[in-house]
C-alpha cells in the first residue's frame, strides 16, 4: 500500500454532510473525492474547473444594491420593536 500523508481541512458541518452524501451516492468517500480533486488539479496545472463571478438577473442585482444601501444608512427604513408591532402595521396597511 502506498504511503499517505494526512491533510487537515476545516469545512462547515452542512457542507461536509452534503458532500459525504453526494460522493457516497457514487460509492466513494470524501477522502477519495479530495484525492481525485488534488490529482486532477495536478493534471491540469490548476483548479480543475473554471472560476467565474456569478451572474445575477437585474432584479437580484437591484435587490442586492438596495440591501447594501439600507445597511449603509443611505435609505431610511421602518423598524419595529416587536413582531406584534410589525404585524399590527402590516394589518393596518391592508385595511385601507
Amino acid at each position: 500500500m502506498a504511503r499517505t500523508s494526512s491533510l487537515n481541512i476545516r469545512v462547515d458541518p452542512e457542507t461536509r454532510a452534503g458532500a459525504e452524501m453526494l460522493y457516497g451516492s457514487f460509492g466513494i468517500t470524501l477522502t477519495d473525492a479530495v484525492n481525485m480533486f488534488l490529482r486532477q488539479s495536478l493534471m491540469v496545472g490548476g483548479l480543475p474547473f473554471e472560476l467565474r463571478q456569478p451572474k445575477y438577473n437585474a432584479e437580484t442585482v437591484a435587490a442586492m444594491e438596495e440591501a447594501r444601501d439600507i445597511a449603509a444608512g443611505k435609505i431610511d427604513t421602518k423598524s419595529y420593536h416587536s413582531i406584534a408591532e410589525l404585524m399590527e402595521d402590516l394589518n393596518r396597511d391592508t385595511d385601507d
